[in-house]
């Protein structure tokens, strides 16, 4: 139906912008392209490079000296490959975690563009927390304060409702924190 009011988009409203590149961030096509465009980062690589989003995991099981030295060597490659294809990596936001029981440490001296890449107790990893001492305690302990505050938002916003919404809103809002990630810190169910 035509109501004679011509259509005028956003960008007209607001003044004309100007794109250099790029796609909206929450768009199908954007991670399609993104994934096309880092598909070849592990090129080069002798280490297990995992990518999610814009975020890069590199690591390697060490075994003898020589490894630590691969390893900083995939990471100057991940900068190059970084710079040739016009990316920027920010060392900053880098950490570095060393998962073992040994009492024993060395220090870790890994480095991005010249900064030394700071040695953590932990980190957060697709939502679950990996510590350095391989125990869980942390990551179940912040699970289950996280879930409480997901239940006590569900009771609060669903005091009236009938039983069959409550337990909608319980499987989608709070058991799904509960059930994520088991498999790594709650293995005792495989077999």
């Amino acid at each position: 139906m035509d109501t004679g009011i011509p259509f005028r988009s956003h960008a007209e409203i607001q003044g004309k912008i100007r794109v250099t590149s790029g796609v909206p961030q929450v768009s199908v096509l954007g991670l399609l392209l993104f994934l096309a465009y880092v598909n070849d980062i592990w090129r080069n690589i002798a280490s297990t490079v995992r990518l999610s989003a814009d975020d890069r995991v590199i690591y390697r099981k060490m075994v003898k000296n020589e490894d630590m030295e691969i390893l900083q060597r995939d990471l100057d490659r991940l900068v190059e490959w970084a710079v040739e294809n016009a990316m920027k990596t920010n060392p900053s936001k880098s950490k570095t975690v060393r998962f073992t029981r040994a009492t024993v440490k060395d220090p870790l001296n890994y480095s991005i563009m010249g900064s030394l890449i700071p040695e953590a107790s932990s980190c957060k990893y697709l939502g679950i927390i990996l510590r350095s001492d391989l125990f869980w305690a942390h990551h179940v302990n912040y699970t289950v304060k996280k879930t409480w505050k997901a239940l006590h938002f569900t009771l609060r916003i669903l005091k009236k409702g009938n039983s069959n919404n409550k337990y909608l809103a319980y499987m989608s809002l709070v058991r799904r924190i509960l059930e994520y990630g088991a498999a790594c810190w709650d293995p005792y169910r495989e077999g």
